[in-house]
């Protein structure tokens, strides 16, 4: 139980790679708010605070718009009123526009950076300011983990806007845990390869799923239970000295 006694907030956990996190974490011991726009996954099956009731967690879903101060701040003071203290926040929701730049419309641009480089700025920010009110456990005053991307790092095929927010995040990621280290705040990323969430469309075309694998030398692609572990040990006590950090999830894929 490596999350016994703490209460995390996730982004985007309805579905797909944020749920997969939320009951992670919630098997671990963590009180979860499940912080989206939706309590219904998008690709199907049982809601996520449902999924943690029946394994005997604690869950609870709140309606949050990460492009909204408020419902950011209202998630935070939500696990705090739980469990006293806010000790992990995982920024993971994210959209894209699937379309080059030369396609990309400036309604689109901006929508996509208000989710994916904003709504992360505005989860970091709320939670740093809360944390920044709490005792020291365990040589830490809270943690924070956000869902960056190889594409990030990489060019994102097709996707201008959504590689631009997730580099933000990649950046994002450093300055913070740079400024408020001095601080006992623990701030790192998680950099997903091509994950199988469920999705379907371009996600699965048979020309992106022969791309991925032509990329990651891993026999297989990714899980959202591979993510989910990986935030799992930032977000514990194992990671203690390990702040800045981009931790990929990808099968090798920068590696190749």
């Amino acid at each position: 139980m490596r999350l016994a006694n703490r209460t995390a907030v996730v982004t985007g956990a309805a579905g797909g790679i944020g749920k997969a996190i939320a009951v992670r974490f919630a098997e671990e011991g963590a009180t979860v708010i499940v912080a989206d726009v939706t309590d219904v996954p998008r690709e199907g099956g049982e809601k996520t605070v449902e999924v943690i009731a029946a394994a005997g967690g604690r869950a609870e879903f709140l309606t949050c718009d990460v492009t909204k101060a408020a419902d950011l701040e209202a998630a935070v003071a939500r696990a705090v009123a739980i469990g006293g203290r806010l000790d992990i926040i995982v920024n993971n929701a994210a959209i894209g526009t699937d379309t080059p730049l030369h396609e990309t419309s400036e309604e689109d641009f901006d929508r996509v950076m208000a989710v994916n480089a904003k709504g992360v700025f505005l989860g970091c920010r709320a939670a740093v300011r809360q944390m920044l009110t709490q005792d020291v456990r365990e040589e830490v005053r809270g943690r924070i983990v956000n869902i960056s991307s190889q594409h990030g790092m990489i060019r994102a095929p097709h996707d201008f806007a959504y590689g631009v927010g997730k580099a933000t995040v990649v950046y994002m990621t450093r300055q913070i845990a740079g400024d408020y280290a001095e601080h006992a705040i623990v701030c790192n990323a998680v950099a997903p390869g091509k994950i199988l969430t469920g999705k379907t469309g371009r996600a699965i075309a048979p020309e992106m799923l022969e791309y991925s694998h032509s990329r990651a030398p891993w026999p297989r692609l990714g899980r959202p239970g591979d993510v989910a572990n990986a935030a799992l040990f930032l977000a514990s006590d194992e990671a203690r000295y390990i702040t800045g950090e981009n931790l990929m999830v990808d099968g090798g894929w920068m590696a190749n």
